[in-house]
């Protein structure tokens, strides 16, 4: 029989191995992996209807389903050296606070289960580059995996796509 804390030791335990599902992309050379669950659908790239005076990594919005969906260009965002649009480029369609958003990728590589001991804290830098969006890193076989924190970095106050009244919900 286990008493009430070797319970609670064990829970704890599996909790932090709890399984979870990331959709990977490239952007650059690097890899991100983002929680599935904010991906709503991938499509192809289209051009956007461009905004006037929008920051260069905001490409404009597109009608999607009747939906006006903003797209962001994370190369640009995150300061890839070059941004080129071809026949692997794809928009993720994420649902973050509840309004939709398109992000601009390089390529989309696959859906990758992480348990919570393949997962790394990221390293904190004393930069002028902000991190606050990263949740770890991951390796898997040889690849290192940057996960990030996809509503953290979409309702960041530069990006201006989601309101502080919509943030608190």
């Amino acid at each position: 029989m286990l008493n009430q804390s070797g319970q609670a030791n064990r829970q704890s335990s599996a909790a932090q191995k709890a399984n979870a599902e990331y959709l990977t992309f490239r952007l650059g050379a690097e890899e991100y992996g983002i929680d599935i669950l904010r991906v709503q659908e991938i499509r192809s790239y289209e051009e956007p209807t461009r905004i006037a005076n929008a920051p260069s990594f905001i490409k404009g919005v597109v009608n999607l389903r009747g939906v006006i969906v903003p797209v962001v260009d994370l190369r640009l965002k995150l300061g890839c050296a070059t941004a080129e649009y071809n026949g692997f480029t794809v928009v993720i369609v994420l649902n973050v606070h509840g309004r939709v958003v398109g992000a601009v990728v390089d390529s989309v590589s696959d859906v990758i289960e992480l348990g919570g001991e393949q997962i790394r804290p990221a390293p904190e830098m004393n930069t002028t580059v902000d991190t606050t969006f990263i949740t770890g890193i991951a390796s898997v076989a040889e690849r290192m995996l940057i996960l990030m924190d996809i509503e953290a970095l979409m309702s960041s106050a530069d990006m201006g796509l989601i309101d502080a009244s919509q943030q608190l919900q």
